[in-house]
């Protein structure tokens, strides 16, 4: 089993639509695969249409009252289950603040089903937490999605200094590109840079498109919906990008 999180800082980068469509993607190749919605803004259930809500919530679930494979809903999709958000996640992070180990109990609770998944999505809320360093702990797989604008990148560089003031190791991180506009000049050179300066960048980008934006719309996976598309492609090529990187390791 491999635990790959969708991480970013900042908000309003695509990393919902990635976790959503990457995890689609690994289903489609036959890959058990599960999606835990821990953004109590529920977007990833909301693809799914799933009920953002757990039972007992985020208390019942630290405190064990509940293990996670009680709380796994099945989706429309073959290979592909999720662990619904709930509003209660917003306060996540006072309830890690409350149990010993903290940053180890996403690791904990994720343990149990390493004989039931391949791989596991963690789609993330953004900002630096508690939860986002119970994250990293968990996490095999830190996927960043960037847009290429100044300021995007700079959440690259703060998360990689936070990773390295905090004797991270372990955490790998693949920042790639996310709403990409080709026809912005800006775009493409900031690319260019950002490539040549992070080696870990993956070379595979996410346009800007419209189909994408139907995802709140269609409720699905782009694939499910627009499956020949521009951006369709991009997600199933990033997919396989991911998969090439992670088995040289």
């Amino acid at each position: 089993m491999k635990i790959l999180a969708l991480y970013n800082i900042k908000g309003g980068v695509g990393k919902t639509s990635c976790a959503v469509n990457l995890a689609f993607n690994a289903a489609q190749c036959g890959y058990r695969t599960l999606v835990w919605d821990l953004d109590p803004q529920g977007a990833s259930s909301y693809y799914f249409r799933i009920k953002p809500k757990i039972k007992g919530g985020g208390k019942g679930l630290m405190a064990g009252e509940h293990e996670l494979e009680d709380l796994i809903k099945g989706t429309d999709f073959e290979n592909l289950d999720l662990i619904p958000a709930d509003f209660s996640f917003r306060n996540l992070d006072l309830l890690l603040d409350d149990k010993k180990k903290p940053t180890q109990q996403l690791k904990k609770r994720l343990k149990p089903l390493a004989d039931e998944y391949d791989f596991i999505f963690l789609d993330c809320p953004p900002s630096i937490s508690l939860l986002s360093e119970a994250v990293f702990a968990a996490a095999d797989l830190l996927l960043s999605p960037i847009i290429p604008t100044t300021l995007s990148l700079r959440t690259l560089v703060q998360l990689k200094e936070f990773i390295a003031d905090h004797g991270l190791k372990s955490t790998r991180l693949m920042p790639f590109f996310s709403m990409v506009d080709s026809r912005k000049k800006m775009h493409k050179a900031l690319m260019c840079e950002a490539l040549a300066n992070y080696p870990e960048m993956l070379t595979t980008a996410i346009p800007h498109a419209s189909d994408v934006e139907r995802m709140g719309v269609e409720r699905k996976p782009l694939g499910a919906y627009s499956g020949k598309s521009r951006s369709a492609q991009a997600y199933r090529e990033l997919w396989q990008e991911i998969l090439a990187r992670s088995l040289m390791q």
